[in-house]
C-alpha cells in the first residue's frame, strides 16, 4: 500500500505541499541568468561563497557565517564547539530533535556528546524543563518550529525568558532554524530579532526556500572560524559548492518575501482539513507554513482512499502516512508555491472527497 500511495502522489501534476517538482529544472532556473565565466568557489574561498556568507550573516544579525553542504554537519559542529568552550560533553534538546531521531546518533558517535532530553515527546520543551536540569550542560538546542509535533512554537516571550536564563547560567543557546524564515510571520519579528536571542544559528535553504541543498551556520567571529576548521575536518570543504550556493541565493531572493503568504495560506488550508469529519490538524491553527494532518482511521483504510483522490483530482495530498497511535495516522503539509498552482474548483472537489472518508 505504501508504494502505491507514493506512486500515485508522484504522478499527480499538482501538490498541496512544497514549491514544485524537485527535478533538474530547479537548478536550470537558478542558473539561467548566471554569467558562464563567473569563477567558482574553491575549498571555501572565493567571492561566490564569501559574498553569500556575508549577506546571510547580516540578515541574521551575526558577525560571521559559514556555508555548509548540510545542516546535519553544521549542527553537530556547532554543538562540538560549545562543548569544547564549556568543557562539558553534555547538552540538551527536545526528545524529537532531528539530531536525536534522524542522524544515526552522529552527535554521540562522532563527537562523544551526550544529549539530555528535555520535557516529553508530545509537547514543546519549556523554560521549566531547562530550569529542572539536574546537571550542567554546555548548550541547549531549540528547534523553531518543532517539526515532529506539527511545527508548534513557544511564545516569543518564553523564548526571551529561555535566552535570559541560559545566559545567566552560562549555557550556550543554539537555534535549529531549519525553518526560521517560515516562523517570522507568526512572531512578527525579523530574522535578526529572533536570532539575537541565540548564541549560534543554523538555517536551511532547501525547505521553505526550495533550493537544491545547503545550510548556513552563524555566530560570532571566533565561533565561525572554529566552525570552518571543523567543516574541513568533516569533509565539508568540497572543491566547489557553487551549485548549492547560487541556487540558495537565487531561491532565497525569490521566496523570502513570500513567507507571510505561505503562512496565511496554511491557516486557510488547515481550516478546510478541520472541517472534514474525522480529520484534524496539529496545531489546529498553524503557526508557520507547516502543520500535521491526523485521520481518525488506520493507514490501511486511509491510504487507498488518498490514492483514489490523487487519481481522481490530480492533486497530491501526501506520498506517505505515519501511524501516530492505534487507529490514527498522519502526514505533514508544508505550504509553498505549489498550492498556488491548484485552481479553487479543484481544491473544492478534493475537500469534498476528503469529507467523505
Amino acid at each position: 500500500m505504501t508504494n502505491t500511495l507514493k506512486s500515485s502522489y508522484q504522478k499527480t501534476p499538482y501538490k498541496l505541499s512544497g514549491n514544485g517538482p524537485r527535478n533538474i529544472s530547479v537548478l536550470k532556473e537558478a542558473f539561467q541568468n548566471i554569467d558562464e565565466n563567473l569563477e567558482s568557489d574553491i575549498y571555501g574561498n572565493g567571492a561566490i561563497i564569501e559574498d553569500f556568507q556575508t549577506k546571510i550573516a547580516k540578515i541574521l544579525g551575526k558577525e560571521e557565517a559559514v556555508f555548509f553542504p548540510s545542516g546535519t554537519m553544521a549542527q553537530q559542529i556547532a554543538l562540538r564547539i560549545w562543548a569544547d568552550r564549556k568543557n562539558n560533553r553534555q547538552m540538551a534538546y527536545h526528545p524529537l530533535s532531528h539530531l536525536e531521531i534522524h542522524e544515526q546518533d552522529g552527535l554521540k558517535e562522532l563527537q562523544q556528546i551526550n544529549p539530555v532530553l528535555l520535557g516529553t515527546a508530545e509537547r514543546l520543551l519549556t523554560i521549566e524543563d531547562i530550569k529542572a536540569l539536574q546537571e550542567p550542560v554546555s548548550s541547549v538546542l531549540l528547534e523553531l518550529p518543532q517539526r515532529e509535533i506539527g511545527g508548534q512554537l513557544p511564545s516569543f516571550e518564553e523564548l526571551e525568558e529561555i535566552s535570559a536564563y541560559c545566559k545567566e547560567q552560562g549555557i550556550a543557546l543554539h537555534l535549529d532554524g531549519a525553518r526560521l524564515w517560515e516562523v517570522m510571520p507568526f512572531y512578527e519579528k525579523s530574522a535578526e530579532e529572533i536570532c539575537a536571542l541565540f548564541d549560534s544559528v543554523y538555517v536551511s535553504f532547501y525547505k521553505g526556500i526550495g533550493a537544491i541543498a545547503g545550510a548556513i551556520l552563524a555566530g560570532d567571529a571566533d565561533f565561525v572560524q572554529e566552525a570552518k576548521i571543523w567543516k574541513r575536518r568533516y569533509g565539508g570543504d568540497l572543491i566547489s559548492l557553487y551549485p548549492y550556493i547560487l541556487s540558495a541565493d537565487y531561491y532565497f531572493d525569490k521566496r523570502i518575501g513570500k513567507m507571510e503568504g505561505y503562512y496565511e495560506a496554511a491557516k486557510k488550508l488547515a481550516e478546510r482539513f478541520n472541517a472534514c469529519d474525522g480529520v484534524k490538524t496539529v496545531p489546529e491553527v498553524p503557526v508557520s507554513n507547516m502543520f500535521h494532518v491526523h485521520f481518525d482511521k488506520p493507514i490501511n483504510e486511509i491510504g487507498p482512499k488518498l490514492t483514489e483522490i490523487h487519481d481522481e483530482t490530480g492533486v497530491g495530498i501526501s506520498g506517505y502516512l505515519q501511524e501516530k497511535s492505534e487507529g490514527v495516522c498522519s502526514f505533514e503539509v508544508s505550504v509553498g508555491d505549489g498550492l498556488d498552482e491548484i485552481q479553487e474548483d479543484v481544491l473544492h472537489s478534493l475537500f469534498e472527497k476528503l469529507a467523505k472518508l
